[in-house]
């Protein structure tokens, strides 16, 4: 029977991180292993987390490249478990996966709902969520990461507390204070942080999850409006599992898939 050996993720996350200690726990327990997981980072981070099992870092030259790597380097399956709004890769690794004839699952935790209580702005893009901004407060909480901060750089008369992992580069707002901090983050650190620097209004993208959550709790209790930055869609025909968990059970399904098209085929 064919055997998933060589399993790529792309990855940056949580979930991705999780699911590579769950696959190197397989490695670990078997008397003869024959599982290899590499995962593959991006790079933009400085000092990334690093994941058990081999680790790559750096692009593969678009989807050409990246279907080029999955042939060369045996890949039986592939695991997009990039960031919600990593749209690029996870539409290379669509197209990739499609010419090396690689199975491709998308590992994606689920979006953020609003509840009772919330004020919550929905919007397409980083630069409709600053067209909307000058409406709804002056004193901005932006936490989108450093990557796209251009996209507030012309709003005067606004002010930015911008937390980012790594320092964000220009074009950038003027008047911005820069928190360099990684989450988990706490109700109560987010509370103080509302209060001590005066925001009235949070932006955030879609992304899930329960580590940078209580930012929202934060700004309902306060009664702060949140602009939210829609997700971008998976590509279409991607399977998609919410959790690692749902990951490993896509996997450990592979063989029996593989099995079934064989015997159609021969039929």
């Amino acid at each position: 029977m064919h055997a998933i050996r060589h399993v790529l993720i792309l990855g940056g996350t949580t979930e991705a991180r999780r699911l590579a200690e769950a696959l190197d726990g397989r490695v670990a327990a078997r008397p003869q292993p024959d599982l290899r997981v590499t995962t593959s980072l991006a790079g933009r981070v400085a000092k990334p987390a690093l994941p058990p099992g081999q680790v790559r870092i750096g692009g593969f030259g678009g989807a050409e490249g990246l279907a080029r790597w999955l042939r060369e380097h045996r890949v039986d399956a592939l695991i997009d478990a990039t960031h919600p709004f990593a749209g690029t890769i996870s539409f290379h690794a669509a197209v990739a996966a499609a010419e090396a004839h690689v199975p491709l699952l998308a590992l994606r935790r689920p979006g953020w709902v609003p509840g009772d209580g919330d004020s919550w702005h929905a919007t397409g893009s980083l630069s409709e969520a600053a067209a909307l901004l000058p409406s709804l407060g002056r004193r901005v909480f932006l936490t989108t990461g450093r990557m796209g901060l251009a996209a507030f750089a012309d709003l005067d008369g606004l002010w930015f507390l911008v937390r980012s992992v790594d320092a964000p580069e220009a074009p950038y707002p003027a008047a911005m204070e820069v928190l360099l901090d990684r989450g988990p983050f706490t109700l109560d650190g987010e509370h103080e942080l509302l209060r001590r620097h005066r925001i009235d209004v949070l932006v955030t993208k879609d992304s899930g999850g329960e580590a940078t959550a209580p930012k929202l709790s934060a700004a309902r209790e306060a009664g702060i409006p949140v602009v939210v930055v829609r997700r971008p869609p998976v590509p279409g025909g991607v399977p998609v599992a919410a959790t690692p968990l749902g990951a490993l059970a896509w996997l450990d399904a592979l063989p029996r898939a593989v099995e079934a098209d064989r015997g159609q085929d021969s039929g």
